[in-house]
């Protein structure tokens, strides 16, 4: 399937962002590990959540949708191995969350994903698991893990996370389960820090404290218990970004209800990255509202809290006045797919400058065409390519229906703000 991106003068409406997929994925393990019966509301209709969720139910949890919420029946953490293997995907969240609670069930669980999970490193948790006494079988170059579950040591545990602080956060969700007390000491920079302080308040929404101490550590007590809960799911920061960034490149203004600047989610700094770029955001009681009326600045910005923006960062550099540089970006590669590369040589076809050297991308304006470009299955290049034809005649998006991942409704939302 291919969808052709109209081009228009600046855009005006309201677009409406999904429920984050990344509190939805944690807010579903700790109900799950709950003994009873939580609500979580607004929560991410996503495929990534979809696995999820089916991931639980597969392991004796009843996890059901009721409109925007899902309904978690919580088991106190009695869990068991499945007789078919759990699909995941490309899911990494999934994956890796899903890894740990498997740790947790009696029998041996396998979990599976698509040939792209195949090449994205898992091996760090794996390594980290298996100092708690986990046996994992798994070989490298494929998709497929069995888990052989039964009790967590705890105890002290070495984490490397510097290609993705999922690893970090699987463990913790799970350290209460554990028959000591766990200290996770990170090895090697953090990426996406944000995303750990995320994982740490849903915890405590549920019930449950993960202590951070000094150089790099995190202790959960043993025999903490999560408790039931209600809990209410932020409008996805990521997902605000691209009608963000449809403001700053088409100009005009886009109104984002429930959106809130002062969110935990790293991706809600990208505010931080418009504003210096030349745009102006307003918060209201309501949600927030973006608008751009005079040029575009280049700017110079550090983006390991923010990875998951930078394809949308990208698409706003585009158009500015000035190049723009963005630090911190090698972990792209172990995205859905390797996201620096496909972002450079697809928007190349545009006849774009875009260069990737080691842990930077530079981008500099140049003028653009139209082009057919290839978003390589990954739903973050689906949404940003669509961004840049708002202002470039022809440009197409391949394989448009992957945006399911984490915004199915975004097609919906997108066109409200083209130009009629």
């Amino acid at each position: 399937m291919i969808r052709e991106i109209r081009t228009g003068g600046p855009v005006d409406g309201v677009f409406r962002v999904p429920g984050s997929k990344s509190l939805t994925n944690r807010a579903l393990v700790c109900a799950a590990l709950a003994q009873g019966e939580s609500t979580i509301r607004n929560a991410s209709d996503s495929d990534d959540s979809a696995f999820m969720a089916n991931g639980l139910n597969q392991l004796g949890v009843l996890v059901r949708r009721s409109g925007t919420d899902m309904i978690v029946g919580g088991t106190g953490g009695r869990l068991f191995a499945p007789k078919f293997p759990i699909p995941v995907g490309n899911a990494g969240t999934t994956l890796r969350f899903l890894l740990s609670v498997a740790a947790v069930a009696e029998g041996t669980t396998s979990l599976q994903g698509d040939e792209r999970m195949a090449a994205r490193p898992n091996d760090d948790l794996l390594s980290a698991l298996k100092q708690q006494g986990i046996q994992i079988d798994w070989h490298p170059g494929t998709s497929r893990f069995d888990v052989r579950g039964g009790a967590l040591a705890g105890g002290s545990v070495e984490v490397r996370s510097s290609r993705s602080s999922q690893f970090l956060s699987s463990l913790m969700l799970v350290a209460p389960c554990a028959l000591r007390d766990t200290t996770l000491r990170v090895v090697e920079d953090l990426a996406s820090a944000p995303y750990v302080l995320l994982t740490t308040e849903v915890m405590r929404a549920f019930g449950v404290e993960a202590k951070k101490g000094e150089a790099g550590t995190f202790t959960v007590r043993s025999g903490q218990r999560y408790v039931p809960a209600e809990y209410e799911v932020e409008p996805d920061a990521s997902g605000a970004s691209y009608p963000m960034a449809a403001a700053a490149i088409a100009g005009g203004r886009v109104f984002l209800p429930g959106v809130r600047e002062d969110s935990l989610q790293g991706d809600a700094r990208f505010t931080d990255v418009l504003r210096a770029m030349g745009c102006d955001i307003r918060a209201h009681d309501r949600g927030l509202t973006v608008l751009r009326e005079g040029a575009l600045r280049g700017t110079e910005v550090d983006m390991n809290g923010m990875p998951d923006v930078v394809p949308t960062l990208v698409a706003v550099a585009l158009f500015a006045e000035g190049g723009t540089r963005i630090l911190h970006v090698a972990h792209l590669r172990y995205k859905e797919s390797d996201r620096g590369e496909g972002l450079a040589a697809e928007l190349r076809k545009l006849g774009a400058d875009v260069r990737m050297n080691g842990e930077t991308m530079e981008v500099n304006p140049v003028p653009l065409r139209g082009a057919r470009l290839d978003v390589h299955d990954d739903h973050r290049l689906a949404m940003s390519f669509a961004l840049i034809g708002l202002r470039v005649p022809g440009v197409e998006v391949e394989n448009p229906e992957c945006v399911r991942k984490s915004f199915p409704e975004f097609w919906t939302e997108f066109d409200r703000l083209r130009p009629a």
